[in-house]
């Protein structure tokens, strides 16, 4: 079956930076839209970057020259750097695998900006 494992995320300080990391299973990795996801206590969840098989990226507004994703297909991980962290940022992070009609998550990784 499709397994997302996140990892990578943590406390850090306004103006710092995470990595997190998405390793996949299960799946023909090479061929799927890859994302990483957020959601905000009280808010709904909310696409931050998108990433097709053919390397076509989008990003969230918010998030647009702070962070990158990217996508390894022979490790068959996908990793999202967050660079100049702000207190908005904070939220729990998904990984994401859309397959044909069907969208499969990650348990998800905690991310805290704070001072």
């Amino acid at each position: 079956q499709v397994q997302l494992v996140e990892s990578g995320g943590g406390l850090v300080q306004p103006g710092g930076f995470l990595r997190l990391s998405c390793a996949a299973s299960g799946i023909i990795f090479g061929r799927n839209v890859m994302a990483w996801y957020r959601q905000a206590p009280g808010k709904q969840r909310e696409l931050v970057a998108i990433i097709t098989s053919g390397g076509v990226i989008n990003y969230a507004d918010s998030v647009k020259g702070r962070f990158t994703i990217s996508r390894d297909n022979a490790k068959n991980t996908v990793d999202l750097q967050m660079n100049s962290l702000k207190p908005e940022d904070t939220a729990v992070y998904y990984c994401n695998a859309k397959i044909l009609s069907n969208d499969y998550w990650g348990q998800g990784t905690q991310v805290t900006v704070s001072s």
